[in-house]
């Protein structure tokens, strides 16, 4: 982990430290850009317990396992890696970026920013996350099959999770947690007409087992009933912030149009992961991180040069090249020495 001193330079300034931002920052890096991922710490993949759907990445690696495994790779292959939060972002004359953080400030001619969101908790008493209570259910539903299944909430999105919960077990409960439902009476005929029990009264106490997993809810009206974990579905609160610092665009829900590279409405700045529209899953966000990586490349990269450049500025020397910096050029060659024998 990098130290912040002061201001620093490059190509390319990643913010956040989850799968999308660790994917863009693997990728600008070994396609030879000077990058920095300035992560705080945290987020939805740290708080995971077992890593799910991951192809080559068994459920016993937990999500900080999982992240920790990434960091080490960036900074084997050249990135430098700052444990930092950022708290402001403006776009310079020269058209480059600066970014400020509790500890100091970047420059940059690509900023990308992989900052997520927070779930939104419902009120305790709860479960431990991973433990009883999830938010992704294409993550998590097949640890539910043929089991007690609860989804709490009251919106339209519950209604729907519970139905597709019935794929996987025929034991499947809407907690309205003392709340009215939000959803239309369309909604309500249907879900009605699915075999889900709707649960009005609201949690009184909890239950757990002896390793810590949830075994059952108290209810108000004195009834209890064992679960073997479910869904919390309040929404979500996405990170705007740097992107309004930016006058990057937002919608009204809370997401940032990107294009199918990661690229927002102003130039030069990218978003990927959770804070874009679509599935919010390792996979998908790492696979937004792999495209973005690669267009900043294919817009930074130095050569080839075009023919117009080439008229006006002449024939690239032997010496401009490699167009790779000093520093990431001694990076790959100490990486690729030390795995000459693997």
């Amino acid at each position: 982990m990098t130290k912040t001193d002061e201001r620093q330079e490059y190509e390319v300034v990643v913010v956040g430290g989850g799968p999308a931002g660790l994917q863009t920052a693997l990728y600008t890096t070994r396609l030879g850009h000077d990058t920095a991922l300035v992560d705080r710490g945290g987020g939805r993949a740290a708080m995971m317990l077992d890593t799910h759907n991951v192809i080559g990445i068994t459920e016993d690696q937990s999500g900080n396992e999982f992240l920790a495994t990434a960091r080490q790779q960036l900074e084997d292959y050249g990135t430098d890696i700052f444990r930092d939060f950022v708290t402001e972002a403006e776009q310079l004359d020269d058209g480059r970026f600066r970014l400020a953080a509790n500890d100091g400030e970047f420059i940059a001619d690509r900023v990308v920013l992989g900052v997520g969101f927070n779930d939104k908790r419902p009120d305790p008493p709860l479960p431990r996350t991973g433990k009883g209570l999830h938010y992704c259910l294409h993550c998590d539903a097949y640890m539910f099959v043929d089991e007690s299944v609860y989804v709490m909430g009251h919106s339209t999105s519950a209604a729907y999770v519970a139905m597709i919960m019935l794929n996987f077990t025929d034991e499947v409960d809407i907690l309205l947690r003392g709340e009215e439902p939000e959803w239309s009476d369309e909604t309500d005929e249907l879900v009605r007409a699915h075999p889900v029990d709707i649960v009005e009264a609201e949690i009184s106490g909890m239950n757990k087992r002896d390793d810590g997993w949830l075994e059952s809810f108290e209810f108000e009206d004195g009834t209890v009933r064992e679960y073997k974990g479910g869904f919390a579905m309040y929404g979500s609160e996405y990170n705007t912030t740097l992107f309004e610092h930016l006058d990057v665009e937002v919608d009204d829900d809370g997401t940032v149009p990107v294009d199918d590279h990661g690229r927002t409405n102003v130039e030069g700045v990218f978003a990927v992961g959770d804070i874009t529209p679509g599935h919010n899953q390792i996979p998908v966000a790492m696979g937004k991180g792999a495209k973005a990586g690669i267009a900043i490349h294919m817009d930074l990269r130095e050569f080839p040069k075009s023919l117009e450049e080439i008229r006006a500025e002449g024939a690239v020397a032997d010496d401009d090249v490699p167009g790779i910096s000093p520093a990431l050029l001694d990076k790959a060659k100490q990486f690729n020495e030390s795995h000459a024998d693997d």
